[in-house]
């Protein structure tokens, strides 16, 4: 399993420095930022402390979607309260939520900006969410705390590699089930935008590798069973 931490945007060099300990400390090696090349600064390097070849080859992307790309699972950080999901976890609550993924799983944990977080368009990209519990919510934790309490909590889960394990690309079959979720959905006439269909939007991201293989399945069957199944769903395969 690959744990990659995306920094969006950091506004200070700094920030970006003590990340790159954080994660070095705690076994961790992928650095990625997006529209950002603050890990390449004098400032960086200095509160890096022991971790800059963290800094050296970090990855730099001009946009989340690049940044992104190649990744099964996207979790985004968050500190405030987002009522659209209705799952928000903590870094202890996904723990077992990643170690339920196939060992050859890429995750990506999501930074925003220290002034204003992730945007709305950025939290839709998001499989899941998570925010850490505070006792008091100012002060906040700053962006370089935020990567070790993170890299802390997921440390056992890597590395996971099998070298004998043939790599699985899970986002294809998730973006694949998603569509034709959407698509049952609509032909039962639950919108996109009532609880039901957010509700199944949000907890595919916490599917198993072998339940996304199921849920294909179980899709595909109820399909082929609605009175308006065309033929064209019937010639479906059981799972990508």
């Amino acid at each position: 399993m690959q744990i990659v931490f995306i920094l969006v945007e950091p506004v200070l060099p700094e920030n970006v420095g003590a990340a790159a300990r954080a994660l070095n400390t705690m076994g961790f090696s992928q650095l990625r930022l997006v529209n950002s090349q603050h890990h390449r600064e004098e400032k960086a390097r200095w509160l890096a402390h022991g971790s800059r070849d963290i800094l050296d080859q970090a990855l730099s992307y001009p946009e989340l979607a690049s940044a992104t790309a190649d990744l099964d699972l996207v979790i985004g950080t968050t500190a405030k309260k987002r009522h659209q999901r209705n799952y928000i976890y903590t870094p202890q609550e996904l723990k077992p939520l990643i170690a339920n993924k196939s060992d050859s799983c890429k995750v990506g944990i999501l930074f925003g900006r220290e002034d204003q977080g992730l945007a709305n368009d950025e939290i839709a990209r998001c499989d899941l969410l998570t925010s850490i519990p505070l006792a008091a919510s100012y002060p906040s934790l700053n962006l370089g705390q935020a990567v070790m309490l993170y890299a802390w909590e997921l440390n056992q889960l890597e590395p996971r590699h099998k070298q004998d394990l043939a790599p699985t690309d899970l986002r294809p079959q998730l973006h694949a089930l998603r569509s034709k979720l959407n698509t049952l959905l609509d032909s039962v006439g639950i919108a996109r935008s009532s609880k039901e269909s957010q509700w199944v939007t949000e907890r595919l991201g916490v599917l198993a590798e072998r339940d996304i293989h199921f849920m294909h399945t179980l899709v595909n069957s109820v399909k082929r069973a609605l009175p308006e199944a065309t033929e064209s769903d019937s010639d479906e395969t059981e799972a990508p």
